[in-house]
Formats: C-alpha cells, structure tokens, sequence
C-alpha cells in the first residue's frame, strides 16, 4: 500500500501533550505549578548567571590567573634534515627543496606557515634547502653534506592594536 499524505499520522505513543502549567488545579499541576515549596527556584523572576554555582566561588575565580600568550608568536612547520634524507632516497626530492615541494609532498600542512629545517637525524644526500629558518645543527648538516641553504624573508602577520588615547589637557 503506497503512503499517501492524507494517511500519515505520528507513531503510538511518540507525540505527548504538552504540561500546562499555571492552569489551576483542574490541570493537575495546580498549586506550586510544578516550582516546589518554598526556596530559589520557586520564586517570580527567579534565575542564576551563568557561571553561578549557589555561593560557592565560582570555577573562574578558583582557578590561577597567569601566563601569558603572545600575540606576535609565529608558528613554523617543523621539518628534520632526517625527514629530508628519507625523502631523497626515496626518490621523491631531487636536489632542490622548497617549502612548495614539501606541501606538495605532504610533509608541510598548512602553506601559509613559514617552514622551519630542525637538524635532527643525519643527511647525506647533496641538497639545496629553501626554508624560511635554519637551526645551527641543521645548517651544519646540509652544508656539511655538500648542499647549501637559502633563507627566504617572511612577513609576521598584523597585530591589530588599539588606538591610543591622549590626556585631555589640564589633567
């Protein structure tokens, strides 16, 4: 038998009347109104703020207010020269590598992010190394191998600051 819209009804006993509440006692909630006796809760207009845990000191003000966090921080893709050795002997780098070719390859997730060349590992292949910055170790390893390093310029991204507000004169 096809479904036709004039035949469709809810499931048994999946739809319940709604409680209302404040109708009297005819109702079944008369009364209280469902509210209780006495107390917070059963008062007009009653309600806590968010955050409001009965008196006791709230979770923000027992927690430790310190540290901070720099908005100028710059996050770096990370990449170990060992990284980079297994990659040339698995055929998937030749001699130039890039922060493009690294995305490309999937060692590198987001290209925005500067890419960063740490000297974990060993690297004997002959490499010529563009990232944005070397580690000491890292350099040593490249240019020790035979290859060389060129540093690419980044720009840090803006900080959006706020306006300075000047003194009204005579204070």
């Amino acid at each position: 038998m096809a479904a036709i819209l004039s035949n469709l009804h809810y499931a048994e006993g999946s739809r319940r009347k709604t409680k209302r509440i404040g109708r009297g006692q005819g109702s079944g909630h008369g009364g209280t109104s469902t509210r209780g006796h006495k107390g917070q809760g059963s008062r007009s207009g009653s309600g806590v703020k968010r955050g409001f845990e009965g008196g006791q000191m709230p979770l923000t003000r027992r927690l430790p207010k310190f540290g901070f966090t720099s908005p100028f921080r710059v996050e770096f893709n990370v990449v170990n020269v060992e990284t980079l050795q297994k990659l040339f002997t698995d055929g998937k780098i030749k001699d130039a590598v890039t922060p493009e070719l690294l995305h490309s390859i999937g060692i590198v997730s987001k290209k925005s992010d500067p890419v960063k060349i740490l000297g974990n590992g060993e690297l004997k292949a002959k490499l010529n190394v563009s990232a944005h910055k070397f580690s000491k170790s890292a350099a040593e390893k490249i240019t020790g191998a035979g290859g060389t390093i060129t540093e690419i310029h980044f720009e840090k991204p803006p900080v959006a600051s706020s306006p300075k507000v000047s003194k009204p004169v005579g204070s």
